[in-house]
């Protein structure tokens, strides 16, 4: 079953749709699905296409399994090109005659075997334009790399008529994938194993959430064990860096300069190379507060794929623990407590980022707001200062929420003392909304609302 991505393979269908030329990029980190995605798209029964998965061999390896592809596909006899350049002409000139589609997936490979790949493609988008009704899909996992195909610099700038940029699911989305889960389960699930489609693949229903985490994370020789690492070693040079830096992260250090005197990363230019990269690739975010977005000195740092920050907190930092427990007596000692008091609660709050994002988009608010993000205070006399985490920003002012994944309600008591912190700091807000697990023991308040485990899952 494929799940989600409706948006994308929409976009896709109306591409195909057009009676012309179209050149369209799809990037994204690994296990992102977009192999996944233009595979669906594939099999619409109107569609007609070619797909290539590039090898990271010779040229002529490249263009002898694409020309067997060619003659398995369309029933030809066996075909012999004496390079790329003739083999994807040959295509071009055949999607002059009927609407074709052409995918080179992990394009990036190609392109580091065949010298000046770019400038050939251009010049035959430039030459077969007015004539050819060719979908040529060029995919890649290499997120930097894809986008530079779009740089004045390139020979394909302008040729470009779409971009997809794949992100990871949201909880809503990814929920999908484990559909008999408990609510509160799949709030647990997606804190560990996030939006990438391929982790929530694995999830048994036969199992717990605990159960799952024991055989995917924990337990000796599990299939996502070494996955983050492979990923980092897969993209980065300077991987004794980026473990620095995650250390730092999955421990609560989220300030520039914090990161850099809590960690042993060598000096600033190595962490600020490193950041970057890490945030090219999805696993970490920068983020400003909405109310002080110009002020460089309060941004922040945040590991936003689960699976790293789940491995990172607890994987990483014990692994010689890991080797000579039991996986079960391991999980007791070094997760179980904080997974649960700490870990899910502060995911818990993405997903309500997420929820309010999602009813923002189809209008389900009251009022649509233009930011959601941290906002700052600091109280010079009290000699005090923070964040809240999650707040809005509309044309009425500020709307401040709280996400309380809790085994209790939420009374009375707790939201009065939540509005009073509000207050203290000066914060323009003029309604306040709450997130809970355990639901409410209060009396409604016109300036309040009020959201429950199945208002994020509604129709889930």
């Amino acid at each position: 079953m494929f799940i989600g991505r409706k948006m994308e393979l929409t976009r896709l269908q109306q591409m195909y749709d057009s009676p012309r030329q179209e050149v369209i990029l799809i990037y994204g980190r690994r296990r992102i699905g977009k192999s996944e995605l233009i595979k669906q798209f594939l099999q619409a029964p109107e569609v007609t296409g070619l797909y290539y998965q590039c090898k990271q061999t010779t040229e002529m390896n490249n263009v002898q399994s694409l020309s067997a592809l060619i003659s398995d596909v369309y029933q030809y006899p066996p075909l012999a090109f004496s390079g790329i350049e003739k083999l994807l002409e040959f295509l071009f000139q055949r999607a002059c005659q009927e609407k074709q589609v052409l995918v080179l997936d992990e394009y990036p490979y190609l392109r580091q075997t065949v010298a000046g790949l770019d400038s050939i493609l251009q010049s035959l988008i430039d030459t077969y334009r007015e004539r050819s009704q060719l979908k040529l899909i060029l995919c890649g996992s290499f997120v930097d790399t894809m986008k530079s195909l779009m740089l004045e610099e390139n020979p394909l700038y302008g040729r470009i008529t779409l971009g997809l940029h794949v992100h990871p699911m949201d909880y809503f989305e990814s929920a999908q994938f484990y559909p008999d889960f408990s609510l509160e389960d799949k709030v647990r699930l997606y804190s560990v194993f996030g939006g990438v489609p391929y982790y929530n693949s694995l999830i048994d229903p036969a199992r717990s959430v605990r159960e799952n985490v024991l055989a995917l994370l924990v337990e000796p020789g599990a299939r996502l064990e070494n996955e983050v690492q492979m990923y980092l070693l897969g993209e980065l040079s300077k991987f004794i860096n980026a473990n620095e830096a995650f250390e730092a992260l999955a421990r609560g250090v989220h300030r520039y300069k914090d990161i850099l005197s809590q960690s042993h990363i060598s000096s600033s230019p190595a962490l600020s190379e490193i950041l970057k990269r890490l945030i090219l690739m999805e696993l970490v975010e920068k983020e400003v507060p909405i109310n002080d977005v110009h002020n460089k000195k309060r941004a922040s740092y945040h590991i936003c794929d689960n699976l790293a920050s789940f491995y990172y907190r607890y994987i990483f930092p014990y692994s010689s623990q890991r080797q000579i427990m039991a996986p079960d007596v391991f999980f007791d000692r070094y997760i179980a407590d904080d997974f649960a008091r700490v870990f899910v609660p502060k995911r818990f709050e993405s997903l309500c980022r997420q929820f309010l994002i999602r009813q923002n988009r189809q209008g389900r608010l009251p009022e649509i707001f233009d930011a959601i993000g941290t906002y700052s205070y600091d109280l010079p006399k009290e000699h005090k200062n923070g964040e809240f985490d999650v707040v809005t920003h509309d044309d009425k002012g500020y709307i401040f929420y709280e996400a309380k994944f809790r085994q209790t309600p939420i009374t009375d008591a707790m939201i009065e003392t939540e509005i009073r912190q509000v207050r203290q700091i000066g914060m323009d807000c003029y309604r306040y909304g709450f997130f809970s697990r355990a639901g409410y023991e209060v009396t409604p308040r016109p300036d309040v609302i009020l959201y429950t485990l199945d208002d994020l899952f509604e129709s889930c």
